[in-house]
């Protein structure tokens, strides 16, 4: 029978800084970069979360975009440098329960009154969503993001 102190090393060891990044899911994300323009500053006073089996945060994104109408899901996969799937989803499949008004008013506020939801499938059990909105004015596509796992 191992002793405490045995069992201690063993956890410490376990514990230790491999030197490989704790990011590893980054080859998982449609993009490194959610933004390649200013980030409206109300976009990044919103704090919710997504809720799946990861309960990721929603970030605030920007894009540059120099149409007055939202991108097909084929361009908006583009803009993002995804090339698998994408689709929209209804705004009342995406929130059925009106958990993230918050979300979708401040993406409103941003940008336009259409608003649309990306949905990016990454790999079999994860994907991105995007709420987002046209913001003419400036030029830009501006929204929220957030990362699900979904098994």
């Amino acid at each position: 029978m191992s002793s405490d102190a045995d069992y201690a090393a063993f956890l410490d060891k376990a514990n230790q800084d491999t030197g490989t990044s704790t990011a590893s899911s980054k080859g998982d994300s449609a993009t490194t970069k959610i933004s390649n323009t200013d980030i409206p500053q109300n976009l990044q006073e919103v704090e919710q979360y997504y809720v799946s089996e990861a309960d990721e945060p929603f970030e605030p994104m920007s894009l540059k975009w120099d149409r007055n109408s939202l991108p097909s899901d084929n361009e908006f996969a583009g803009l993002v440098g995804h090339s698998g799937e994408a689709s929209t989803v209804d705004i009342k499949h995406f929130d059925p329960q009106g958990q993230y008004k918050d979300v979708i008013a401040a993406v409103k506020a941003a940008g336009g009154h259409e608003v649309k939801v990306y949905r990016l499938q990454i790999s079999k059990t994860r994907a991105e969503y995007y709420v987002v909105a046209v913001n003419s004015e400036a030029s830009k596509i501006v929204g929220m993001k957030a990362k699900a796992v979904e098994t």
